[in-house]
């Protein structure tokens, strides 16, 4: 069965001055690099869902987001590699020209479909999904930021893969829906501390979504895990002048590219942390790059 692949990555140590007065190691697992478009936490979310769409022998994946939806662009990239058609139903209405982001989807065979914010908020209603069906056909659907079951147990995978392979006591990444998280948590099985850094604005939410997706897939509950919703430099995509500047930082002086939404409130959220002494000495941070980047030539 066809699927996508998947490029073994590194691990990459940042110092500072910071990180050595803390006597805190910094390691970032670099999943940006792990498939030109189809990166970060998007390839383990996506890939059981691929399996399943194949193995139920659909030709069609319809999933859903904003203009700018990381998830939709690796969605397009995937679909293409295994020889699927996709479809992109799209929050707002269509603005030319196309921008990278749905330019790019579109280069890789996806249909794109615009909705009005109204109708978006609709999509789990069960109407508005045979109206999709009526006018694209059968398809296997995948839910706005990939999350479900399948994306979840992905990211538990991965988790698994990680806990094997490196050594570390602190596990950071960024929450967006909790999928990514909630799957880490479980890989980890009550070990180590994992920390999220919510990139919405009053984010306390994703606590609630966190815990109702351990419940629903493992009925189960961990208290190695917390969420610090003080990081989200004004809420969704927003960047603030100290956020660039620190983009460009991370670039130059680490050679470590950062994308605006995620992993450069991560990064900044773990430094902080460092200086205001919560991780102990001599311990090790292990920061999961969820890629984001876009990356399109």
């Amino acid at each position: 069965m066809a699927s996508i692949f998947y490029t073994e990555t590194p691990v990459q140590e940042i110092k500072t001055d910071v990180l050595e007065r803390a006597c805190v190691r910094l390691l970032v697992k670099r999943e940006d690099l792990n498939h030109p478009f189809v990166s970060g936490n998007k390839w383990w979310k996506l890939k059981n869902n691929l399996a399943a769409a194949l193995q139920d022998d659909h030709n069609t994946l319809l999933t859903f987001g904003g203009a700018y939806s990381n998830h939709i662009f690796a969605t397009a990239a995937a679909a293409h590699e295994v020889g699927l058609k996709s479809v992109g139903i799209i929050r707002g209405e269509e603005t030319l020209p196309l921008n990278r982001t749905l330019t790019f989807s579109k280069e890789k065979g996806m249909r794109l479909h615009y909705v009005s914010r109204q109708e978006y908020r609709r999509q789990a209603e069960d109407d508005f999904t045979e109206n999709l069906r009526n006018r694209f056909g059968d398809f296997y659907s995948i839910p706005e930021g990939g999350t479900n079951a399948l994306a979840v147990n992905g990211c538990e995978e991965f988790a698994k893969k990680i806990l094997t392979e490196i050594e570390f006591d602190y596990l950071c990444l960024p929450v967006g829906t909790g999928g990514t998280m909630a799957g880490m948590v479980a890989g980890l099985g009550g070990e180590k501390e994992v920390i999220g850094i919510s990139i919405l604005k009053k984010g306390e939410f994703l606590n609630d979504a966190i815990n109702a997706l351990l419940k629903k897939i493992y009925s189960t509950s961990y208290g190695n895990w917390c969420l610090l919703t003080s990081y989200d430099h004004g809420g969704y995509a927003k960047v603030t002048k100290e956020l660039s500047a620190f983009i460009d930082e991370m670039l130059v002086t680490h050679n470590l590219p950062l994308d605006t939404v995620y992993t450069s409130k991560l990064l900044w959220a773990v430094m902080e942390e460092v200086k205001r002494g919560r991780f102990r000495r001599g311990s090790t941070v292990l920061v999961v790059h969820t890629g984001g980047l876009q990356t399109s030539c």
